[in-house]
């Protein structure tokens, strides 16, 4: 191949890389901005999990009675066993007067109350409905903000919307690294200890494994 034929194609192949490269750049960057605050919160409450045992929590309970009327009390209904959510009613009424927020999570019904569990991160809530005497009690416990960010780390009761949200900042998390492994090879050559610190990443978490996980 004479050098006139050659010189067009390694323009082309330096193009060609150009490209990719600003692709690849851009790509990176932006899913690493998306990916920064979120990926903070989960880098701290990993270590917060970790040593979950270690830092104290100091439970805080709330308790409210109040009384139910008639007239919203009546809108509970005839119905006396199984599940299902409170009318818009009676969830109004409660979210008016507790701090509550009711939504359309199933209650458990039979003939002397209502029962409702209002699960939360870092927490517990519930609340019963007397439905002879329309007598309400509700009981909100709170672990404190560590708790609440771990129980967000894991998703626990932290509703569809922040599953939602795992699921898409799990999904940027996948686009800056599989960018990031394509701009180490494309920058390999001139690092020479590129694949040895990735070979390191990889082998460091399976020998600690095999070794010491029984």
């Amino acid at each position: 191949m004479s050098p006139s034929s050659a010189t067009p194609d390694i323009a082309a192949q330096q193009q060609r890389r150009g490209f990719w490269l600003r692709t690849l750049h851009s790509w990176h960057w932006i899913s690493s901005a998306i990916c920064l605050v979120a990926m903070l919160l989960f880098s701290i409450t990993g270590i917060t999990l970790n040593h979950s045992a270690a830092i104290e929590a100091k439970p805080e309970t709330l308790t409210r009675k109040v009384e139910m009327p008639a007239s919203v009390l009546r809108a509970l209904g005839t119905r006396e066993d199984g599940t299902a959510p409170l009318p818009g009613t009676v969830g109004d009424w409660l979210n008016d007067v507790l701090p509550v927020s009711i939504g359309t999570q199933p209650a458990e019904w039979s003939a002397d109350e209502v029962y409702l569990s209002l699960p939360r991160p870092g927490g517990d809530a519930w609340l019963s409905i007397d439905r002879a005497s329309g007598a309400v009690e509700y009981e909100r416990t709170t672990r404190g903000v560590v708790a609440y960010l771990n129980d967000l780390h894991k998703g626990r009761n932290a509703g569809a919307a922040w599953r939602w949200f795992i699921d898409i900042f799990a999904l940027a998390c996948l686009v800056f690294c599989i960018t990031g492994l394509f701009l180490l090879q494309m920058h390999a050559r001139q690092r020479r200890m590129t694949w040895p610190y990735v070979a390191l990443g990889l082998a460091l978490p399976l020998l600690i494994a095999l070794l010491f996980i029984h």
